[in-house]
């Protein structure tokens, strides 16, 4: 069973946290993993950084601007990552911009992934259609399940079609905004939230973007079954540094 589904099982509300490979430091990756899984993170994502990410904010942009300066690329995180098994257990997912994969070969890029034991992809920029048409067969020989995401204005179509095609959760972005854009869920959010949870999916939602500290994981897992923390672990990451991770983790649970 892929780590995925095992952590979805699981009786609680998921803590999942991003941040972008090779930053602070270009070495910083392997430890940033192995220190959220010690606090009791439940996944990660770990950033692939691009020169042009559409749905990232200027915290996340930041970071991967500062990252590809210190020189991390493909090839250099699958180095990173080579033994990573070896010490951490957790689902590990990648997020990434297509260009770079294809790149790289879309079925290389696979490849390596299950060689390293990487348990998923979200590619903001591939649509659904396309994935499903041309790709699913090669993500699925791999054992890489897929995440896509919906927003308040996804309509009920499309949600039904991608709730179809998805093997593991529906990454819920709270706003139609880019990352790290919010200060707390409004009443139009929690009532998206409903609307989504009373759809009655097949896959979990989990959600993303405007999550940064206890009360907005809180409100955004009432219905969910867990929320990503991008933005405000990288900004802790930038003042804090790789041997604070600990503080950060205990703040949201």
């Amino acid at each position: 069973m892929n780590r995925i589904h095992q952590k979805l099982e699981e009786d609680k509300k998921l803590l999942s946290i991003y941040f972008t490979a090779g930053y602070p430091s270009l070495h910083d990756t392997e430890k940033v993993i192995q220190d959220l899984e010690k606090n009791g993170v439940d996944m990660i994502e770990i950033g692939l950084p691009f020169s042009d990410p559409l749905a990232d904010g200027p915290t996340i942009q930041d970071s991967s601007t500062a990252a590809l300066k210190n020189g991390m690329t493909t090839k250099l995180l699958f180095e990173q990552l080579e033994n990573i098994r070896e010490s951490v257990t957790i689902p590990l997912i990648i997020m990434g911009y297509f260009n770079p994969m294809m790149q790289y070969g879309i079925e290389a890029f696979c490849a390596k992934c299950k060689e390293i034991g990487i348990d998923g992809l979200i590619i903001p920029d591939l649509p659904v259609a396309e994935y499903h048409e041309h790709y699913q067969e090669t993500f699925e020989k791999y054992g890489l399940i897929n995440v896509f995401l919906i927003t308040p204005q996804t309509s009920e179509e499309r949600i039904r079609f991608i709730d179809s095609v998805s093997n593991g959760f529906i990454y819920m972005v709270s706003s139609a905004s880019v990352t790290g854009a919010t200060s707390g869920f409004g009443n139009e959010q929690e009532s998206y939230f409903e609307r989504i949870a009373n759809m009655n999916l097949k896959a979990p939602q989990i959600v993303g973007f405007g999550i940064k500290d206890a009360q907005t994981f809180q409100q955004s897992t009432k219905t969910a079954k867990g929320a990503i923390i991008g933005s405000a672990f990288i900004k802790h990451l930038t003042h804090n540094g790789v041997d604070s991770i600990e503080d950060f983790v205990k703040e949201i649970r």
